[in-house]
């Protein structure tokens, strides 16, 4: 019930931190990939009513949010920014391939 914490806390910092880091590492990729799943995560335990739109918002107590994101929020953050760092190192191996390329010619 309380899984998108861990990627909204993330996003939250990546967000902060975007405009020090270089363009290369392409993190605007892992914040809307990190979003879209928070935002996701959020609708759909919003239409179980784990969430609620009123204090203190989740149904459950700490004792039962606190091993759910241990369990599953933070692997899912591993995850989405291991995805990440293949698609980064897959454009940026593309990238310097282009270059050695043009410069042979």
């Amino acid at each position: 019930m309380a899984c998108f914490l861990a990627p909204m806390s993330a996003v939250i910092v990546t967000t902060a931190v975007r405009k020090r880091v270089s363009e290369k590492w392409h993190l605007n990729w892992l914040n809307s990939m990190l979003w879209g799943g928070v935002v996701m995560l959020a609708v759909e335990h919003i239409s179980h009513r784990e969430v609620v739109p009123y204090p203190p918002f989740l149904t459950k107590g700490l004792s039962e949010v606190l091993p759910e994101i241990l369990s599953k929020g933070i692997p899912m953050v591993l995850a989405v920014g291991m995805v990440w760092l293949v698609m980064v190192g897959i454009v940026n191996l593309a990238e310097r391939a282009k270059k050695v390329k043009w410069s042979e010619a």
